[in-house]
């Protein structure tokens, strides 16, 4: 389990994010300390090692073969680069443009498919790679779709998960159980801020 006690403030400049809470009462937008970085919540090398653990546990129970890997863009992509290439298997990737949150910090729960997928995939062993599954549906919608273009074998790998995500959610691989808090780092956003920090931080709710 990880260790959220840990905070990180090094200097970051100002960078305002209110942007990001389109929706909600001024009181309620998120900010960041002037000057400061978001709250550390899981380390990088902590991502780096369960990234290492997850690419052996996905190889060792899919079905043998050839595997599609499906990101879902924006906030899977950089957990999916470094998956990908640990998995020690022939595969191909692929992208699909979701968008439910907009700038909001709770989704709408209204999909809306941005960009679809270059390639066919029926007769596909397909991995979806998603960054958080929060309420589960967008991932349900996700993998309704693809499940409608008959793929051979449709698996779900997320980096975080919600502990309220309904048991009725298949997953079938996580990479941590999600903060409490907005988390942004490690490709996750704030109004497309933040996407660069190797690290899952924290940005809390403004006091005012």
């Amino acid at each position: 389990m990880v260790d959220l006690s840990c905070t990180d403030t090094r200097a970051y400049g100002e960078v305002p994010i209110g942007a990001r809470a389109a929706g909600l009462e001024p009181a309620r937008r998120l900010v960041h300390r002037r000057g400061m970085l978001p709250r550390e919540m899981i380390p990088a090398a902590t991502i780096a090692r369960r990234v290492a653990e997850l690419s052996k546990e996905i190889d060792g129970r899919l079905p043998p073969g050839p595997l599609t890997v499906v990101g879902v863009l924006r906030g899977a992509f950089m957990f999916m680069a470094d998956l990908v290439r640990a998995i020690p298997r022939p595969l191909t990737c692929d992208f699909l443009g979701v968008r439910s949150y907009g700038d909001a910090t709770v989704s709408s729960g209204v999909v809306e498919i941005t960009s679809d997928l270059a390639s066919p995939i029926d007769g596909r062993h397909v991995l979806l790679i998603e960054d958080i599954a929060d309420t589960g549906l967008t991932l349900r919608y996700l993998q309704d779709l693809l499940l409608a273009r008959h793929p051979a074998s449709l698996h779900t790998c997320v980096l975080l998960a919600k502990p309220t995500l309904p048991a009725s959610i298949k997953i079938d691989f996580v990479g941590f159980e999600a903060p409490t808090a907005f988390v942004v780092g490690y490709g996750l956003d704030a109004a497309q801020l933040y996407r660069n920090l190797p690290y899952i931080g924290a940005i809390e709710p403004s006091k005012a």
